[in-house]
């Protein structure tokens, strides 16, 4: 299973999940699940936990992923096509993902620990 896949099973609100995984199916289709992450609700917030606002600095997320088992990569969908459909340095896709405002979900372990952030808000997902 690709990252992509699991985070989706793992993440997105069960009555959304067979939608958004036959979104991955094409480019089309995967272009709209990106369309929305600027205000993404898809998610289900039984799997969203909070970070500390002292805390949403990409050394101290970083640190706190990798705490939680992440490795130096992370695969990323994210509203910014310079990172979207990549597999990169997770500090660095920090460094241009937090404050950016450009919705971007990072997965570090497929279907377990990912990052989320929006025009909303960020936050850890974690299963």
């Amino acid at each position: 299973m690709n990252h992509e896949e699991a985070l989706i099973k793992a993440f997105i609100l069960p009555s959304k999940r067979e939608r958004y995984l036959g979104f991955l199916s094409t480019s089309k289709g995967r272009a709209k699940i990106i369309s929305e992450l600027a205000h993404f609700k898809a998610l289900d917030a039984r799997f969203m936990k909070s970070i500390i606002p002292s805390q949403h600095d990409p050394v101290s997320v970083a640190k706190l992923i990798r705490s939680k088992g992440a490795g130096p990569k992370c695969w990323v969908m994210s509203e910014n096509s310079q990172l979207d459909g990549k597999e990169l340095d997770l500090l660095l896709t920090l460094k241009e993902t937090i404050g950016a405002q450009m919705g971007t979900i990072i997965s570090c372990i497929p279907g377990r620990l990912g990052y989320f952030e929006d025009e909303d808000g960020r936050c850890l997902l974690e299963r």
